[in-house]
C-alpha cells in the first residue's frame, strides 16, 4: 500500500540541497515520488510501506545532514 508523508527539512534552503534531498530518496527501494517545495522547505515523499517505512525515509535525511520533522 502506497503512503505519502511530508515533512519539513528545515536545513534544505538552496538548489544543490534540494538536489541532493531528490537523489538521496529517489535512491530508495519502495519510494515511489518525491516532491520538495525549497521555499515552503517542504518534502512530500510517496511511498511503498511494504518496501520502505517513514523511519528509513527520515534517516536517510538525517544522514545527508538535514533536520527532519514530520508534518
Amino acid at each position: 500500500m502506497s503512503l505519502n508523508a511530508e515533512l519539513n527539512v528545515e536545513d534544505m534552503n538552496c538548489n544543490n540541497c534540494k538536489a541532493v534531498v531528490q537523489k538521496s530518496l529517489n535512491a530508495l527501494d519502495g519510494v515511489e515520488n518525491v516532491s520538495i517545495d525549497l521555499a515552503a522547505k517542504k518534502v512530500t515523499v510517496r511511498y511503498d510501506e511494504g518496501k520502505i517505512n517513514l523511519v528509513d525515509i527520515k534517516q536517510t535525511l538525517m544522514v545527508e545532514g538535514y533536520s527532519v520533522i514530520e508534518i
